[in-house]
């Protein structure tokens, strides 16, 4: 991977197996834009950043080196090889997975956001999701470059219900409060979390109203980068049961993160292509 700076943007270099569009649009993460000339938007930890991709090369538009540092390359997992991670699986759907699909790397989200985005998501659409979170966001987050940032759990535990509902997230409105509330006065600790064992930490999730297993799974796998997790929505579980009846395949153990996460985007446009 190599740098350049070029006026206020930083342009990288030659990197493996790294699809912006399959990253940033794979039902992991529900903030980000495609705009003109494929020009994605978002904001992370308060950063709002335009990238594109030209081939192997990524533009980071008005970034910092010492942002680049501190903010994408961990949210993009860009110091992982994920060559060799897909070379070594030796199951044939995963396989045709990883070569239809080449490029999706899992995205290290904040924590927080995607505890709350995913409790959002639970039985709902990926157009509804991202409609609720970004009114939640521009309602109750702060102005952002052109967008708008992640409200924190502390500005969201000051709420009560009815002040939820200009979002329209219905049923979901008393989970993200108690959410908001629980991490906010670390009766659910996400610092203490990060140190737990995985099964320690999903217990931890687990507290909160509206996180089951599958919204455990995700927060641990795409927040907090604990790529054991395996999280199974209804397509997911489809797979298992269809291509995996006895057991996940050994290869996959330690990564099963990326796994589900190439098997589930393969899966799904499987059956959108018929």
């Amino acid at each position: 991977m190599e740098i350049i700076k070029e006026n206020n943007n930083l342009i990288i270099k030659n990197i493996e197996c790294f699809n912006i569009a399959l990253s940033l649009d794979c039902g992991q993460a529900f903030r980000w834009r495609v705009e003109n000339d494929n020009i994605w938007s978002g904001v992370v930890k308060n950063k709002y950043l335009k990238i594109k991709q030209n081939e192997n090369n990524i533009i980071f538009y008005d970034t910092t080196e010492e942002d680049f540092n501190l903010i994408w390359k961990e949210y993009f997992d860009l110091e992982r090889d994920y060559a060799s991670i897909l070379n070594s699986y030796d199951d044939k759907s995963l396989i045709s997975a990883c070569e239809a699909y080449n490029g999706i790397r899992i995205l290290k989200q904040d924590e927080w956001e995607a505890i709350c985005s995913f409790i959002i998501s639970a039985n709902n659409n990926i157009p509804r999701i991202k409609g609720i979170i970004e009114r939640l966001c521009e309602n109750f987050g702060a102005r952002v470059g052109e967008r708008f940032s992640f409200p924190t759990p502390e500005k969201l535990a000051e709420l009560e219900v009815d002040d939820l509902g200009v979002i329209r997230s219905g049923f979901r409105a008393k989970y993200i409060l108690d959410a908001a509330r629980k991490i906010s006065t670390k009766e659910v600790d996400i610092e203490e979390i990060k140190n737990m064992s995985f099964e320690e930490a999903k217990q931890e999730l687990l507290k909160i109203k509206g996180v089951g297993e599958k919204v455990a799974q995700c927060a641990l796998l795409y927040g907090f980068g604990r790529l054991e997790a395996f999280p199974q929505d209804v397509w997911v579980k489809r797979i298992v049961s269809e291509l995996y009846p006895d057991g996940l395949p050994q290869c996959i153990k330690g990564t099963e993160g990326i796994a589900q996460q190439y098997l589930f985007h393969w899966r799904r446009n499987l059956d959108n292509s018929k």
